[in-house]
């Protein structure tokens, strides 16, 4: 990365990855390089890495192709996985069509239920997630998962993993996780060095990078030059600090971000999938491999687990660390389990903390941008 580059020059370009990236993952698949499509935070990559796959965001964060999707799926259903269907089921995602293997997971019924109707025109790998993460059944079932995964990978690939090529993915892996995260705290500054906005461009962007070195190096730069720049005097106008919890953030659900923006907060943190969430714990690098995998991969903080303990730990962390004087709970609609916890996400927040909170359901239409942005100016006007 080029140290004269202005840095919004630079969040654009992570903006952009998306689309860019369509074009590296033609080379990839020219060069033989298998790919591995996934959709959530629970698939361990390292898996794939170590098959010498390359491990692809798949399209889920659009209303382009929901109306495609309600043909064949119900119209109440969460806009993410209607998104999901629409773009495999079209061809209008590349990384889709792509893709020699899409990993799902049972993170709720309408996806697992989703992803056979997918199995019909792509080959689809579902793990089996359990509902719990604190008792030795759920994680003995969710270790031999991750193994039943490595089984699919090899045979699909034709490639065996060992436990050598195993951990070196996972110190790869966390490397890129540390780099995140180095990246996104600057979020913690007071007042911001970055809006939200330019956060999320990069954190997002950055699922579309494939070159896993060459990101790692960008996203500490960045963080370097955020920093220096800050502490030369380079800083936003101080005004109320946002944390965002729920459903993952990116592409149109980032009409929440703006509207946070645009009515006189600034976002500060990402505690949802987008963010901190799956990023925060590493994988441990000694001891039995698939055990440090099992750990790292449950204790991510979802509202399919229950209880959701880790969520509300995880918050309370970063309402101190970044300092949020509120919190905006974004949920998709007809996302049952995360509109279900709303209610213990609000108790934590208001009782433990003493800050407000703010459930807001969406959807990925433009249609309820006005209606937003009364809303969120109206909770930040109480702040």
């Amino acid at each position: 990365m080029s140290l004269i580059t202005d840095l919004p020059a630079i969040f654009n370009q992570f903006s952009d990855a998306r689309q860019k990236g369509f074009l590296t993952v033609m080379d990839l698949k020219e060069q033989g390089i298998p790919l591995v499509g996934t959709y959530c935070t629970f698939m361990p990559q390292e898996i794939a890495m170590a098959a010498g796959a390359v491990v692809v965001s798949l399209c889920s964060t659009s209303d382009e192709t929901i109306e495609e999707a309600e043909k064949d799926l119900p119209r109440n259903l969460c806009p993410l996985i209607k998104s999901s269907y629409g773009f495999g089921k079209t061809d209008k995602c590349p990384y889709f069509y792509f893709s020699d293997l899409v990993v799902g997971e049972t993170t709720c019924d309408g996806k697992k239920k989703m992803y056979e109707y997918m199995a019909e025109f792509k080959a689809v790998h579902v793990m089996q997630l359990p509902n719990s993460a604190s008792d030795a059944a759920s994680r003995a079932l969710w270790k031999a998962e991750i193994r039943r995964l490595q089984q699919v990978v090899e045979a699909r690939f034709g490639t065996a993993i060992t436990e050598a090529a195993l951990r070196e993915a996972v110190i790869l892996k966390n490397q890129e996780r540390r780099a995140l995260a180095n990246f996104y705290r600057v979020g913690q500054l007071n007042p911001p060095a970055l809006s939200g906005s330019d956060i999320l461009k990069v954190v997002y962007g950055a699922t579309f990078r494939f070159d896993k070195e060459a990101l790692i190096d960008e996203l500490n730069s960045m963080a370097e030059r955020v920093h220096l720049e800050w502490q030369a005097g380079k800083r936003l106008a101080s005004r109320p600090r946002i944390l965002i919890t729920g459903c993952p953030i990116g592409g149109a659900a980032e009409k929440v971000v703006r509207a946070i923006e645009e009515n006189g907060g600034w976002v500060v943190g990402y505690e949802n999938c987008t963010g901190a969430k799956a990023t925060e714990q590493c994988v441990a690098e000694t001891g039995d491999v698939y055990d440090a995998l099992t750990d790292k991969y449950l204790a991510i903080g979802c509202s399919c687990i229950s209880p959701n303990d880790q969520r509300l730990k995880m918050l309370s962390q970063m309402v101190e660390e970044y300092q949020a004087d509120g919190v905006v709970d974004v949920i998709l609609q007809a996302c049952h389990t995360y509109a279900v916890e709303s209610l213990a996400i609000k108790r934590h927040v208001r009782q433990q903390h003493n800050i407000p909170y703010i459930a807001i359901e969406t959807d990925y239409s433009s249609a309820d941008i006005g209606q937003l942005s009364t809303r969120v100016a109206a909770f930040i006007e109480m702040l």
